[in-house]
């Protein structure tokens, strides 16, 4: 099996992403993997202007990974305080999920927010119903803070709630 390769999204691949991001998150698609909200949450995950925000913000990035050439998967990289990095949309191709890509994406993560942000922490929020995947980010040395955040919707769905999760980096 070839190697993942990792580089920074540019404004170019905002089309690539978005599919990607879509398939692995919500519709039947999503379900081919185990990290999916589909059976919760409808409609998009993310849109053109919000990716091209994030790709324009020099206070985040987005990793891409490819192998043989095909982009894979893909994580958001933020700095969240002083010494505070932020991981989100941690995405795999729903056929690849189970593969070792998404532990290769989180140390990919890691790893950019020391380099890019001098970051000594990480921290993340996980929708609470999804225990299978808090659980995998404990077993990747991330610990729950005890804080919640409410899910961004209008009305507000308190069983989405954000656990927070937090690992040190160094």
């Amino acid at each position: 099996m070839s190697p993942v390769v990792f580089r920074a999204a540019t404004a170019d691949d905002v089309a690539a992403l978005r599919p990607l991001i879509e398939r692995a998150y919500r519709g039947d698609s999503a379900k081919a993997g185990w990290t999916h909200e589909a059976d919760f949450l409808s409609g998009e995950r993310t849109s053109i202007e919000e990716l091209s925000a994030v790709i324009a913000d020099p206070e985040r990035v987005i990793l891409m990974a490819y192998r043989d050439g095909t982009l894979i998967g893909c994580v958001q990289v933020a700095r969240s305080a002083d010494d505070l990095g932020y991981l989100g949309m941690l995405t795999v191709d729903p056929a690849l999920q189970a593969g070792g890509v998404g532990r290769q994406l989180l140390a990919a993560a890691e790893a950019e927010a020391i380099r890019r942000f001098n970051a000594r922490r990480m921290e993340m929020t996980v929708i609470q119903r999804r225990a299978e995947l808090i659980a995998w980010y404990e077993r990747r040395g991330y610990v729950r803070t005890g804080e919640q955040r409410p899910f961004p919707l209008d009305p507000p769905r308190p069983e989405l709630a954000f656990v927070v999760l937090e690992k040190p980096l160094l």
